[in-house]
């Protein structure tokens, strides 16, 4: 496992803490949604891009939420 240098990591979070957050509202969830977008644009399905880890964390954040605010489609 690897150490994390919490010292960088606080200098680095500053910049991102913005754009990357855990959706509470409609509003932050279309952000979210919008970043999603665009990496997905930039990365496309190159899992070794450097921003390819931040799409799949982005996924899982719009999965919560949506599973929290989304109501499931019934079908008949």
């Amino acid at each position: 496992m690897q150490n994390i240098d919490i010292s960088k990591a606080a200098t680095a979070w500053p910049p991102l803490a913005g754009t990357v957050f855990v959706p509470h509202t409609e509003e932050e969830y279309n952000q979210i949604v919008a970043l999603l977008d665009q990496l997905i644009d930039e990365v496309g399905e190159d899992e070794s891009h450097p921003l390819a880890s931040l799409m799949e964390i982005l996924g899982v954040l719009i999965e919560n939420y949506e599973s929290e605010h989304v109501p499931e489609l019934i079908s008949d």
